[in-house]
């Protein structure tokens, strides 16, 4: 207990130390993406918005640039029963929900300078890049149960000759744009939109080609085999049979999902460097 003590005091030592620098905030909004469920990857469903949330520290190194570390979570979905104009599509008649849990490291470069010392440059527009890592875990509703995917292997894996089970964690490149504004000298508020582009195709569990029935039945068992063809639930039949190897996702479009949110946030500007309107009237250097 001592020694957890000793590093927090530590780390708060650190954090006054570099608070004119330090600003933490949050983020509330919504969250989609665009993948094998979203009508081959071409279309955004609202409808499928899902809440999405999290907390931020920015580094402020001048009014131009500003260093971001975050962590987002939300939920992502996606149904083939949104897509009226392809019947292949909606007799595939798959679903997936997923929670993804987002750690990011991003820079920000605000167009117009940012400056919310005596409210200088209190606007400005920002664009934003960086890398990420993302947790998201593949679930469909099946006999009034949500039921993780990936341990199935839907699509085969697992299964001597098939892919290895694809990782449940990918690196994504968050990118877009936002505005901020400084309410005061310590309280900003802003909207963001951004974009992220992973290096999975998985989100939704849906890329290459059907196992058929049978082979996927005695491979990889009735669970995987009745969640990996859902047809036949479209028709009201039996199991519908197709051929290994039909095309039942698209391997050559990796998943996207996009995060839009409010943010409010918090300048530690207490050390006096840029607490004061008065005293900084007419400076432009805020972080000397």
């Amino acid at each position: 207990m001592k020694k957890l003590l000793f590093a927090v005091f530590a780390l708060l030592s650190a954090l006054s130390a570099y608070s004119q620098y330090l600003e933490a905030g949050i983020l509330v909004g919504g969250a989609n993406y665009v993948g094998d469920l979203s009508n081959n990857s071409s279309t955004i469903y609202l409808k499928e918005t899902k809440l999405a949330y999290g907390g931020f520290v920015r580094y402020n190194i001048n009014d131009l640039f500003t260093a971001r570390l975050g962590v987002t979570a939300g939920k992502i979905a996606g149904s083939d029963a949104n897509v009226n104009n392809d019947q292949f599509i909606r007799e595939r008649n798959l679903s997936v929900r997923t929670n993804i849990l987002e750690v990011a490291l991003i820079g920000e470069f605000n167009v117009l300078g940012y400056q919310p010392n005596g409210l200088y440059s209190p606007f400005s527009p920002y664009l934003f890049a960086g890398v990420a890592m993302t947790s998201f875990n593949p679930k469909a509703r099946y006999q009034g149960n949500w039921i993780a995917l990936q341990p199935l292997g839907t699509e085969g894996q697992g299964m001597p000759g098939f892919d290895s089970k694809y990782s449940k964690t990918t690196f994504s490149i968050p990118f877009g744009v936002g505005v901020k504004y400084a309410l005061t000298d310590k309280l900003n508020i802003g909207l963001e939109l951004g974009a992220r582009a992973t290096f999975t195709d998985y989100l939704d569990d849906v890329s290459g080609a059907y196992v058929s029935y049978p082979e996927l039945l005695d491979g990889n068992g009735p669970l995987a085999a009745a969640l990996g063809n859902r047809t036949g639930e479209y028709k009201g039949t039996e199991p519908v049979i197709v051929e290994t190897g039909t095309q039942r996702g698209d391997s050559a479009k990796r998943d996207w999902y996009f995060v839009m949110g409010l943010t409010v946030s918090y300048n530690f500007l207490d050390n006096g460097l840029m607490g004061s309107r008065s005293r900084s009237k007419g400076r432009r250097g805020c972080y000397d």
